[in-house]
């Protein structure tokens, strides 16, 4: 050892530097569940034309305009399919043919449309299994229906959409409504959230379905 070398001190934020990879290392299991990649919103593995894990719904040049969304540069292949709906003699408005916001769901989730068709692409690999919902929707809670205030029930809780109980934060709206035209509506996203930002909820749930706690930000009973 060259006992006349000094030996300088790190800096704090070299330090505070180390102490930041540290803690992502011991961390980053949590981190990775909590997003897109590994989640089943994730086929970059899978070797169906991309390895990255937004490509198969986004693009950052080039991207699709979808009528009556809110989506950021879409990719992926529109369906074109019609839908035989859900009805109910509940039904204060008659289900209707789902719009482009739930659509956007709907192009790999009713099997027709290949889940690797994106870009130029046309695709080969199909959903399977309990996630093709198909094209028959008689037995699913209905999508794009209109939601109006006026309609509630009697004794439902505003606090149920304008409230955050996790977080305990007031909101415009907690659950997720599509505005088109000046009508409201409930569609896909409004109970899921594709990118599994909430993976403890499971099926990218954006609320826990403990105690129907889901179902009862909008059935206030």
């Amino acid at each position: 050892m060259d006992r006349g070398r000094k030996i300088r001190p790190l800096g704090t934020a070299a330090v505070g530097m180390a102490i930041l990879g540290i803690l992502l290392l011991i961390g980053g299991v949590t981190v990775a569940q909590a997003g897109i990649v590994g989640s089943k919103h994730d086929f970059s593995g899978k070797g169906w034309g991309s390895d990255d894990s937004c490509a198969f719904c986004h693009t950052p040049h080039g991207g699709m305009t979808v009528t009556g969304t809110n989506v950021p540069l879409w990719s992926h292949k529109m369906t074109t399919a019609t839908y035989t709906l859900y009805n109910s003699a509940t039904l204060q408005y008659p289900a209707q043919q789902p719009r482009n916001q739930s659509k956007l769901c709907l192009s790999c989730h009713d099997g027709t449309v290949a889940i690797d068709s994106f870009g130029a692409q046309n695709g080969s690999h199909f959903i399977t299994g309990k996630q093709n919902l198909g094209t028959v929707l008689t037995n699913d809670h209905p999508i794009s229906i209109p939601w109006l205030h006026q309609t509630m029930d009697d004794n439902a809780n505003c606090l149920g959409c304008h409230y955050d109980f996790a977080n305990g934060n007031y909101r415009a709206t907690y659950t997720p409504m599509y505005t088109e035209s000046g009508t409201i509506y409930m569609e896909c996203g409004s109970c899921h959230e594709p990118h599994n930002k909430y993976p403890a909820n499971g099926k990218m749930l954006r609320y826990s379905m403990a105690g129907s706690q889901l179902c009862l930000l909008c059935h206030g009973k």
